[in-house]
């Protein structure tokens, strides 16, 4: 599963959510569980902002070797999951890309859907979505300007809400959640119609050192 992660100037929130996401997939041997960013309105070539690299290397992540990126179609067209930092991008990208439009969503909301309906697919989180929308804002604020300790508060609600997510859809297709000696390792939503028996929590990923 290829996931692109949106937000405005890409040195931020969805670097985090990136770079979470590989560290996630390096640290529990998932291959086929790939990240990239880009922004709305990137600031292109700049590295990640010195509090945002400061978040992600405390969730256990590499904020090394980045550069800023315009979203550009083709990175769309290649993810089978978009997930927004904010309802306005969503929508943004949903209509000028209608046909991704079922594959994209905030990251809040994805998370919430699938709690609450116990969706295990991007097509079930789909089909949920007009049964549970929200009344309310579903972002994740833009850090910029603001303490380390809000880019903190950030990069916590970023890893709450993607961690389980991404695992919780990556053991529904078949991956196990055990370690090599047949033991639970992974997180996974809880509630939902379907829940999947309690796993244990992630080592430093999701957490600060």
């Amino acid at each position: 599963m290829h996931v692109l992660f949106v937000c405005t100037g890409n040195v931020c929130r969805s670097v985090i959510a990136e770079r979470l996401t590989r560290a996630m997939a390096a640290e529990h041997g998932m291959p086929d569980l790939t990240a990239e960013s880009a922004g709305t309105r990137a600031l292109v070539g700049f590295g990640v902002e010195p509090h945002a690299a400061q978040t992600i290397a405390g969730l256990g992540a590499d904020a090394g070797e980045f550069k800023a990126r315009k979203l550009k179609p083709e990175m769309i067209e290649r993810a089978d999951l978009v997930l927004t930092m904010s309802e306005q991008i969503r929508d943004e990208i949903m209509k000028s890309y209608p046909a991704v439009a079922a594959r994209t969503f905030t990251l809040l909301e994805a998370h919430r859907i699938a709690k609450v309906s116990g969706a295990r697919t991007i097509a079930d989180i789909d089909r949920a979505r007009n049964d549970l929308a929200l009344v309310g804002r579903e972002n994740i604020a833009d850090p910029v300007g603001l303490s380390a300790e809000k880019y903190c508060e950030v990069g916590d609600r970023i890893a709450e809400a993607l961690v389980p997510l991404l695992l919780a859809l990556h053991i529904h297709e078949g991956h196990s959640g055990t370690d090599e000696r047949g033991r639970p390792r992974l997180v996974v939503l809880t509630g939902g119609r379907s829940e999947p028996p309690p796993l244990t929590t992630m080592n430093r990923l999701g957490r600060h050192a």
